[in-house]
């Protein structure tokens, strides 16, 4: 008989429990039954199939397509590259014609005789470049309406760059930020938000490698340099059973694997910081590299004209990502990738803040076979902040914190048929959290103040299914089952129970020994998506997920900022959980099916969601759980997305009808309150205009609806000083005004020809810039102060709100590019 607690809420999928030995050997049941289920097709079908695999890869460069098409139009079946390029369908015997394409590039149709397994690896040519005995087909397999992805935007580099930036500097998470459903609470904003999750319920990935902050310069820039990213995809809904960790979305970035044909440089010199890469092939072509470098100069610059900035100050970040390949044989390849990164913000050579990102990446691709492809990854990820102040040795404060997370992750993918592609595998996740590596020094006499580390591991298995029913129908499924463990040596408390937004205090300390299970939960995590093809322009798509996050960003200011505190799961702070169902319609329509349209309804539910007291002290704080509140939040909204995908003009619009709201025990009187990352309506315009062979405009329209803020309702007077006064203890109670700005660049290609008629080897264009066209004072917060001047006795205190403007002005910038 099991002597622990053992509950599992029906119809949540969800268990918070010790686990014994018993219980641990039959959790696992239901992943085998599934696994025995999916895969019995693959015997009664393996003796009488033969399958067509390779890769597919850019003839220019060597760079593998990632959702490149494989399209059969005689059998209307197709299959679809990986992040690593490769492909497999496995078909019946006989004479196929063939087409292999990617958007931008020419396709090509071979003629393939299965008679057995054949391997055929492709280089697809740019458009632009193609040679003439290339056959170019327009037969393809449809992306938008027939695809069964949904709630997934995807951007490449080449947009990423005409889009209008901040500076002239293109970005990835500003761009990311034009589409529907994706969010900020204002300019100088770190992170994103994803359908009403917070910035901290992003799962941030660079080469699998977890990015705990995203940002350059408190949110103007992001840490992604476009000269090494490759490929951007971001889940806000329908997320794999492969990933998991955070309740909102998935950010999966791919860097570039380098250029295995030739050596290349490329790079900007910007307003406000330059960029460099090079890359080229390594061991005669068996391999290639790429390494890409930033550096921020606006403190260098101003340095003989600001005398603060003579004294030791700083307001700089930079950057450095590489990545290497190398190809073993045809069935093996490993790869190597890493970044590192800095911020510094100092007002002299001892007073200051500083945060940065460390990742590092190994992989190796492994082809079983025809139709088993698999990828082992270890992975290192380390995010850490410093804070200090002080004139001298003998009085100053340091303050470190950090969080850091090994990583083991093996999955696989088997394509059973042309109908069923099989996915499954592993990943262990080992954490070590610094809350507070920290000390004061007064007079000479130093006292530490330091908190102790936290230890964590959590492991996921998952299994996952993509499946055609039939031509027009579609679906993909799948579960993992997520497990987490607090580990010693560390202490627990037990908090004493009081009146619903008051701090706790605790009553109670438990202590465990090095390695010893402090606490314990577990999740299963079901994943479905089902997409039904009305005709061939127009489908309907639907699907669920639920997913649970073990380690939580704690941050109580307007914006996300970089010394937030990233604390895990404990006995007090549950895993928050989510799950979100969508529905939506698409439809491709126009010459050519020019045009794409999608809308798409989305309902999301989050439970342990965490709030604060009012007055919560966060930063360096023993006793942070006795400060934090959890309650339920709900999201709901209607996106709606058009584009137009080729012509002169090109772009699209989003808008986004939204709703964001918590509730919590302690708040807002226990009522439904908007979370402060709410916005009703959010309306992005990007569009794109080619002039000339060498002129191209671009801009950016956006308007947004005002966030919620919390505004005193009451004041009161002691000794002369005026205090606002919150009396009817709500929160975020008013709307700061509407958010509206104009962006707008001209972007000047380098002339292709030298005088002499011949071809120019190197490329290079201008980019002309104005962020803020018209100078909106967009609000970033409005506070409330007593007015300077003096007030006689007896005479009333007036107070005034002002409004702070991140941006007030027009912004022009101009940056070169180059590649050689």
């Amino acid at each position: 008989m099991l002597n622990q607690r053992f509950e599992i809420i029906t119809g949540s999928f969800c268990n918070t429990y010790p686990v014994n030995p018993v219980y641990k050997l039959n959790s696992f049941l239901p992943m085998r039954i599934l696994l025995f289920v999916l895969f019995l097709p693959v015997g009664l079908l393996a003796q009488s199939r033969a399958t067509l695999s390779g890769y597919l890869k850019d003839s220019s460069n060597g760079e593998a397509l990632i959702g490149a098409t494989i399209y059969i139009k005689s059998l209307s079946t197709g299959a679809t590259t990986n992040v690593y390029g490769f492909y497999s369908l496995t078909l019946d015997p006989g004479d196929y014609e063939v087409t292999f394409s990617y958007i931008g590039y020419a396709a090509q149709v071979k003629t393939v005789s299965l008679t057995g397994n054949v391997r055929l690896d492709l280089e697809l040519i740019p458009e632009g470049t193609q040679l003439e005995e290339v056959v170019v087909s327009s037969d393809r397999e449809e992306q938008g309406a027939k695809s069964l992805e949904m709630s997934v935007n995807r951007l490449d580099i080449k947009t990423i760059t005409r889009i209008p930036a901040f500076l002239g500097e293109p970005d990835l998470i500003k761009s990311l930020q034009q589409l529907p459903g994706v969010s900020t609470v204002g300019e100088g904003a770190s992170g994103f938000n994803v359908r009403g999750g917070s910035v901290g319920q992003n799962l941030i990935l660079l080469d699998e490698a977890t990015v705990y902050n995203s940002s350059h310069l408190l949110g103007f820039f992001s840490v992604f340099n476009p000269d090494a990213v490759k490929d951007v995809k971001l889940y806000k809904g329908a997320v794999p059973a492969q990933f998991g960790g955070r309740i909102s979305s998935l950010l999966d970035v791919r860097m570039k694997e380098g250029n295995n044909k030739k050596h290349e440089v490329s790079g900007g010199i910007g307003t406000i910081f330059s960029r460099a890469a090079v890359e080229g092939p390594l061991f005669d072509g068996k391999g290639s590299f790429i390494v890409a470098g930033r550096r921020s100069y606006a403190d260098i610059l101003a340095r003989p004209f600001v005398d603060i900035l003579q004294d030791g100050a700083a307001l700089n970040f930079y950057d450095l990502t590489g990545k290497a390949n190398y190809n073993i044989n045809d069935r093996n390849r490993i790869y190597l990738s890493g970044y590192t990164g800095r911020d510094k913000f100092f007002f002299d050579k001892n007073q200051g803040f500083s945060w940065g990102n460390n990742t590092g990446t190994v992989r190796w691709n492994k082809i079983f076979n025809d139709r088993l492809f698999a990828n082992f990854s270890g992975i290192f990820s380390k995010y850490d902040y410093s804070l200090q102040f002080g004139e001298n040795e003998r009085d100053n404060f340091r303050w470190k914190s950090s969080v850091r997370n090994l990583t083991f992750k093996p999955t696989f993918s088997y394509f059973i048929n042309a109908n069923n592609e099989l996915s499954f595998g592993a990943e262990a996740n080992y954490y070590s959290f610094e809350p507070a590596n920290a000390y004061g020094t007064s007079n000479g006499n130093r006292i530490d103040i330091s908190l102790p580390e936290k230890y964590n591991l959590e492991t996921a298995y998952y299994v996952g299914n993509n499946q055609k029913l039939s031509q027009a129908i579609a679906i993909e499924y799948g579960i993992r089952f997520s497990h987490f463990v607090g580990l010693g040596a560390g202490s627990q408390f037990i908090y004493n129970d009081t009146v619903p937004g008051l701090r706790k205090t605790p009553i109670e300390e438990r202590t465990f020994s090095s390695g010893e299970k402090m606490v314990t939960y577990q999740n299963f995590e079901p994943r479905f998506s089902i997409k039904a093809e009305l005709n061939d322009q127009s489908s309907i798509k639907a699907s669920y997920n639920r997913m649970a996050q073990y380690v939580h960003l704690i941050s109580n200011t307007t914006a996300s900022n970089p010394l937030d505190v990233w604390t895990p799961s404990t006995n007090n702070i549950k895993p928050e959980l989510g799950n979100q169902y969508a529905l939506g319609y698409f439809r491709d329509f126009g010459k050519d099916k020019m045009f794409e349209f999608s809308v798409e309804a989305y309902y999301r539910t989050t439970e342990n969601q965490i709030d604060y007291i009012d007055g919560a002290d966060l930063l360096i704080n023993q006793f942070l759980e006795g400060d934090l509140l959890t309650g339920i939040g709900r999201a709901y909204g209607l996106e709606f997305y058009l584009q137009k995908k080729v012509g002169k003009f090109t772009g699209w619009a989003a808008y986004t009808l939204a709703r964001t709201e918590l509730k919590v025990d302690g708040i807002n009187k226990g009522e439904w309150y908007a979370a402060r990352y709410d916005q009703a309506h959010n309306l992005k315009l990007s569009g794109f205009y080619d002039l000339n062979k060498r002129w191209s405009a671009s801009a950016n329209f956006t308007f947004v609806s005002g966030t919620p803020a919390t505004f005193p309702t009451s004041r009161y007077i002691v000794q002369g000083i005026l205090i606002p006064y919150n009396a009817e203890d709500s929160r975020n109670n008013v709307r700061l005004p509407t958010y509206h700005r104009l962006d707008v660049s001209f972007r000047l290609e380098g002339k292709t020809m030298r005088k002499n008629g011949s071809p120019r080897k190197n490329s290079d264009y201008w980019v002309f810039g104005v962020y803020n066209l018209y100078g909106r004072r967009n609000p970033f917060s409005i506070y409330f102060t007593q007015g300077s001047e003096r007030v006689a006795v007896g005479s009333p205190i007036n107070s005034e709100a002002r409004q702070l403007a991140i941006i007030g002005t027009v912004i022009p910038s101009v940056s070169y590019n180059f590649k050689f």
